[in-house]
Order: structure tokens, then sequence, then C-alpha cells
């Protein structure tokens, strides 16, 4: 089972993409289910956000499997919004974007949202990149303040911080890596050898981005059969309880 932890659809923004657009892509890969999420954060530019998710997944329900994307800013109406996509609409995970949001890592209503997806048993997605509040430094504190939530790190520090992505996940054990838009299929090789197999995802960033490509870096990366099994599906199925 490949399982593709990154992927988006929206419907209000420059780029509108479809859940049509997901599986497509996804069936030229070759990948057989993707966790989904906006491109934009709820509460803000789409008010219908988690029900166009919702609905991705109930057309697709052995597909397509929900992050709510939440502004920390708006902690009361996202902390409901988690409660009830996670408890009542099947939602697997919570999405933050620092950039988008303009909400550090570390900062108290993060922190809370962070630890309430634990409390659900729900693993949370971050962007980590380059950019100002993603870098895997900034995440760390959230690591470390969280001990029981589960954190992804998106892009696994994008293109200049995957070294410090692969230290910050050396020193807390509840972080994970996420291989999407990074583009050094040595560094996966170096992520499995230094923190397991268990701990590093797949995920393409698609359909904006490429799966086929994204998907060839982890079969590039060569880890061996049950490494690449635990990498490409076998770990998403156990964090996200699929199949339970």
């Amino acid at each position: 089972m490949i399982f593709d932890m990154h992927m988006h659809i929206e419907n209000r923004s420059s780029w509108i993409v479809t859940a049509e657009d997901c599986i497509r892509a996804m069936d030229e890969a070759s990948v057989d289910k993707a966790a989904v999420m906006t491109l934009g954060d709820y509460p803000g530019l789409n008010p219908d956000a988690i029900e166009l998710v919702t609905e991705a997944m109930s057309r697709y329900p052995d597909r397509l499997y929900g992050l709510a994307r939440l502004h920390p800013g708006h902690l009361e109406t996202s902390q409901a919004t988690l409660d009830r996509a996670v408890t009542h609409l099947g939602f697997v995970g919570l999405k933050l974007h620092p950039v988008s949001t303009h909400q550090h890592p570390a900062g108290e209503a993060t922190i809370a949202l962070v630890r309430q997806a634990g409390e659900l048993g729900v693993p949370t997605l971050f962007h980590c990149g380059d950019e100002h509040m993603t870098t895997p430094l900034a995440i760390a504190e959230t690591a470390a303040a969280c001990p029981g939530s589960v954190i992804m790190l998106g892009h696994m520090g994008g293109y200049f911080h995957v070294d410090e992505a692969l230290q910050v996940a050396e020193r807390y054990p509840n972080v994970v890596l996420e291989t999407s838009a990074m583009p050094y299929p040595e560094k996966i090789i170096e992520a499995v050898r230094r923190v397991g197999a268990e701990r590093v995802v797949f995920g393409s960033d698609g359909p904006v981005a490429s799966p086929i490509v994204e998907k060839q870096k982890v079969v590039i990366a060569a880890l061996g059969a049950d490494d690449a099994a635990l990498v490409l599906g076998g770990n998403a199925a156990r964090m996200l309880r699929l199949g339970s």
C-alpha cells in the first residue's frame, strides 16, 4: 500500500485543485491513498475549507483522508473545528502553515492546537522549509513542548535546512520526517539511517507537484524492501490507524 502524506485540494485560490485532480495524479503514480488538505487556512480565505475536504473524503472514502488546515490565531474556532473534524467527520490529522498564518510554531496558540491533536490521537503536519518561522529549529520548540503529539516536518526542511531537520528528529522522538519537495534522495537514506525507517513518511505536495517524481525519490534512495514499505505506506497506516 502506497500512501501519500501530503496532497492538496482547493476551490478559492489562484490554484483550483479538485479531488479528481488528486485521484488522477495518484493513479498515474500508482499511489493507493493520500492525506488531503486545503491550500488555505480555516478560518480564513476559505470558509468552506472543512466541508470541501469532507466532501472529497465522502466521494473517495478508501483513498482520501483529511487533514484540517487551521489558523492558530483564531484559537477558539480552530480548537472547536479540530475536535469536530476528528471526532465527527473522520479527519486524521492537523496541518499548520506558519507562513500563511503568521503564527510562530512555539506560540501559545499553536502549542495548544498541537497538544489537542495529540490528545485526539492524530498527528500534526507542519510546513517545514526555508521561510521565516518554518525552519526545523523553530518547530523543535513545539516538539519539546508537546512530547505527547506526533509532529511531521513537511518537506523535511526544504532545500537548505534538511540537516537541521535530521538533527531535530534525532533530538525529539515525536518528530517524523516527510519527504515532499525535498530534492535530495540521499537525505532520505540518511534519515532512515539516523532516526529509523519508522519515522520517515512519503509525501508529494501533489497534485501541484508530481507524485510520480516525488515517489521516484524514495525509489532512487534504494532503502531496501522492508524500509521502503514503511516509508511509502506502512508508517502512515500505523500513525493514522487506517483500517482500525
